[in-house]
């Protein structure tokens, strides 16, 4: 068996008003991320991980925000189509462990709900699939409440001939 483990990362803003989704859920706050698709920046950090681990470059190379097609879309479709992206490969999750890192709101309420999203995109136990989530102790930007992270990796699994 051969595997490989992918990074990722996305940062986006947040804009008073704006809708605010994370792994597939829309959360209620006062603001949400600012993006070119539903700036989902969970799922985004995720399709990034899958991506690298399959030498596949990035989610903006395959989904470029300058592209209207992906205007607005539910970055669950995108996260589906990285999953068949490294399909054609031969590729298969093995797992995801990703971590948010916001002020607010709370994430912990929703982790199930985000589970439960993701891998039934990715055609995966919720087993498979980790999220954390942690404060940036009220410093910089995160701390200001003016923009959200995640990071994720995941691991790719293959079955060699021998």
């Amino acid at each position: 068996m051969k595997i490989r483990v992918g990074f990722g990362f996305d940062v986006h803003e947040l804009k008073e008003g704006h809708p605010f989704i994370i792994g597939g859920v829309n959360l209620e706050h006062h603001s949400g991320a600012f993006g070119h698709s539903d700036a989902d920046v969970l799922l985004h950090a995720i399709c990034d991980a899958i991506l690298g681990a399959a030498n596949l470059r990035d989610i903006g190379y395959h989904f470029s925000n300058k592209d209207e097609r992906w205007k607005g879309i539910s970055s669950l479709i995108l996260l589906k189509e990285c999953i068949r992206l490294v399909a054609e490969k031969g590729w298969a999750i093995g797992n995801v462990d990703a971590m948010i890192c916001l002020e607010a709101p709370k994430i912990n309420p929703h982790v199930p709900a985000m589970k439960k999203n993701i891998a039934l995109a990715m055609g995966v136990s919720e087993e498979d699939i980790s999220i954390k989530a942690t404060t940036n102790e009220r410093m910089g930007f995160i701390g200001r409440e003016e923009g959200v992270v995640a990071y994720a990796v995941c691991l790719l699994e293959k079955e060699t001939l021998k």
